[in-house]
């Protein structure tokens, strides 16, 4: 069996390796061009003699990198550069991302004595670059309305125009589809334009709503549901509503994840509980499950699941945050309001050879929580060890690349009695943050939502919330979550804890071919992200 490649080890330490590069290279160029680049403030020549040498190139003190494998191997390697990282490490401020800076085409017109209509004849891509980073509503609200055919009332969007499409559906009149999913995402549009182009329901089509978190002082939101889904089966997708309209993390409170995930965990016990025959009595329908009920619905379907073959799994996703490149590239999720997806993964589906009449098997129903089960799996045939208590005991014993004793060693963001909040040694995302569930008095450990009871489920929102701040705090804009979890049933015994990842997009770092080949290049040490990150929390 080939050796599993994680930095994770027995001892409960990390490994990773450090390459020293000392390097000669054999100068096979035929011809010299010296041209002028160009001429410093004092009018001296500046020239590209440089990048002609004479004679072989001799590299004797290049920059040290660390390579450290993921803990999951299925996720590649991190690469940090030494000198990028000791920067960083002397000023830890550096890690964050500054405030979009003031922006408005309005006042520059108005200062600058031009009429008001020259913003309405700008090109395509100017028009896409502005509804992205103006922060002026008078800019906003013109692109809107150039953008489609909104009705008012008293000078106050009240909807929409819509028009049947060639299949008789009624669809909004748009002029500009790319500009008018922009706008609307831009946080700085009035709440009455978001309201009507997208936020109220029914704007973005007739996904039904099948499930509520019921209007309070705090919080309101709505579960819609996505019949014909790129996730076979349909989807959900928890959408905070028109009277909560949530577009940026500060304005997120914890009466709102509770909302929003109070939606996930009773639709996915419902599910659960109606595939294995028990379904809900009319007087719990049509309204939210209360805690309660939801703790009860919970140990039934666990009870009932354990007399199953079947191993199904949960799927859940947030998108946070939208933006859209002049060049019509979309750089993140659909919209920015804050929504959370999720579904039910079979155990198998049928699997065909040819064509789509017959099936000639089963195969597994993907779920990237199998992917850690793998890894749990070949960890203990290789170390006659468990694998996540190795891990938790690198997290605890943790000490930096760098040698330095001066600076933070710790790599826990925050934490509680049932889970923690840590930044992974090996980063996918160069702000990347993770969640997992602990180990329980009695040596259990929850690893889906189906095993966490409500004070898991009170810890794992909180630290949820918890990540999206620590990252919202230093600037992240866009932050893709997702959800690592154990199948039900014969799965279960492995030691396998309820995971969440956290991957922020940031600037100059869309991914390409390193990312492709699942090489993740990182300019800080992550116990000095982990500093930052706790100091947003304070």
């Amino acid at each position: 069996m080939k050796r599993l490649q994680t930095c994770v080890t027995p001892q409960g330490n990390f490994q990773y390796g450090i390459h020293k590069p000392a390097y000669t290279v054999t100068n096979l160029r035929p011809s010299t061009d010296i041209k002028v680049l160009g001429l410093t403030e004092k009018n001296e020549t500046v020239s590209n003699d440089r990048n002609y040498p004479e004679k072989d190139v001799q590299v004797n003190d290049a920059d040290w990198i660390f390579e450290i494998p993921n803990p999951f191997p299925f996720k590649g390697r991190t690469y940090i550069d030494k000198e990028w990282a000791d920067a960083r490490a002397e000023n830890p401020q550096r890690i964050s991302l500054p405030q979009p800076e003031r922006v408005s085409l309005s006042e520059t017109l108005q200062h600058n004595s031009i009429d008001m209509t020259l913003l309405d004849q700008l090109p395509a891509p100017l028009l896409l670059a502005l509804a992205t980073c103006s922060t002026d509503p008078r800019d906003l609200t013109r692109l809107a309305e150039l953008s489609c055919d909104i009705i008012k009332e008293a000078g106050t969007p009240t909807g929409l125009r819509y028009r049947q499409d060639a299949s008789s559906r009624l669809r909004p009149v748009t002029r500009n589809h790319e500009l008018f999913e922009a706008v609307a995402n831009n946080p700085h549009l009035p709440d009455a334009y978001k309201i009507v182009m997208v936020i109220r329901p029914g704007a973005q089509g007739g996904s039904e709503i099948v499930g509520e978190w019921p209007r309070d002082t705090n919080s309101h939101v709505f579960e819609y549901l996505r019949r014909n889904s790129y996730i076979p089966g349909g989807h959900y997708a928890a959408n905070m509503a028109d009277d909560a309209v949530r577009y940026a993390i500060d304005a997120l409170s914890t009466g709102d994840i509770q909302g929003l995930r109070h939606l996930y965990y009773q639709r996915s016990y419902v599910r659960l509980a109606e595939d294995l025959g028990h379904r809900l009595p009319p007087a719990k329908k049509q309204r939210a499950l209360t805690e309660q009920e939801l703790e009860e619905l919970r140990l039934t379907v666990l009870a009932a699941s354990a007399a199953t073959d079947s191993a199904p799994a949960t799927l859940w996703g947030w998108n946070f945050g939208f933006d859209f490149a002049p060049s019509h590239y979309r750089l993140h999720a659909s919209h920015q309001q804050i929504h959370q997806q999720y579904a039910l993964v079979p155990d198998q589906v049928d699997s065909y050879h040819h064509g789509s009449q017959e099936p000639v098997g089963r195969m597994s129903a993907y779920s990237c929580g199998d992917l850690i089960a793998g890894v749990i799996e070949n960890y203990s045939l290789q170390h006659n060890g468990d694998f996540f208590s190795d891990y938790r005991r690198a997290i605890g014993a943790n000490r930096r690349m760098d040698d330095r004793t001066d600076l933070a060693s710790s790599l826990v963001v925050w934490r509680d009695a049932r889970v923690m909040l840590f930044v992974p040694k090996a980063q996918t995302s160069q702000w990347e943050l993770q969640l997992m569930t602990l180990p329980a008095e009695d040596g259990s450990l929850a690893g889906n939502i189906f095993e966490c009871d409500s004070s898991m489920r009170r810890s794992v929102d909180t630290g949820m919330l918890m990540a999206q701040k620590a990252l919202a705090g230093l600037g992240a804009k866009l932050v893709t979550s997702i959800e690592y979890a154990k199948r039900l049933n014969e799965k279960s015994s492995l030691r396998q804890p309820l995971l969440y990842a956290f991957l922020p997009r940031l600037p100059e770092s869309p991914g390409a071919f390193s990312e492709a080949q699942l090489r993740f290049i990182n300019g800080h040490y992550p116990e000095d992200f982990c500093a930052v990150c706790r100091k947003q929390l304070e």
